[in-house]
């Protein structure tokens, strides 16, 4: 006689077991996860602002005049746009709402042809996310260069 083949696959209390490790596991991460999501859009909205702010100095010094890096509406948070030195209804960069983020900064950074900043206080960005540990920072010297920090202003 052919003896009984032995059944093969998991038994519940097996696959029971390694779900409750599984949402174990799943509980203990989220909330590092959500900190990491929130992180990476600070990040972001620091490098937006960055980005924004070199296009703002190369354009004043490819135009050979003032161009001017505003903010959209009530805030920075709402976006910021770069206005078409010549004609204000233009614009060269429209850059839409962040959401989530708290920025605080001057009204309005104007550089001029030289590619300097106009005006004797350099501008300087705090960039705050809710949910993130740390702010981000964005810096411009008064020759006009941008610099990101990873900690707060």
């Amino acid at each position: 006689m052919v003896a009984a083949a032995r059944a093969r696959g998991f038994t519940m209390p097996e696959l029971m077991a390694v779900v409750a490790v599984t949402a174990i596991l799943a509980t203990v991460a989220a909330p590092s996860f959500s900190e990491l999501i929130a992180g990476q859009r600070a990040k972001s909205a620091a490098s937006d602002m960055f980005s924004s702010l070199m296009r703002t100095r190369s354009e004043a010094i490819k135009r050979n005049a003032e161009v001017t890096l505003a903010p959209s509406g009530e805030g920075w948070e709402a976006g910021w746009s770069i206005a078409h030195p010549m004609d204000e209804d233009t614009l060269l960069e429209d850059r839409g709402e962040v959401k989530g983020a708290t920025i605080s900064g001057p009204a309005s950074v104007t550089y001029l042809p030289n590619g300097r900043v106009k005006g004797t206080t350099p501008p300087e960005f705090d960039i705050e996310v809710s949910g993130a540990i740390q702010h981000r920072c964005i810096l411009v010297d008064l020759s006009g260069r941008p610099y990101q920090k990873s900690s707060g202003c």
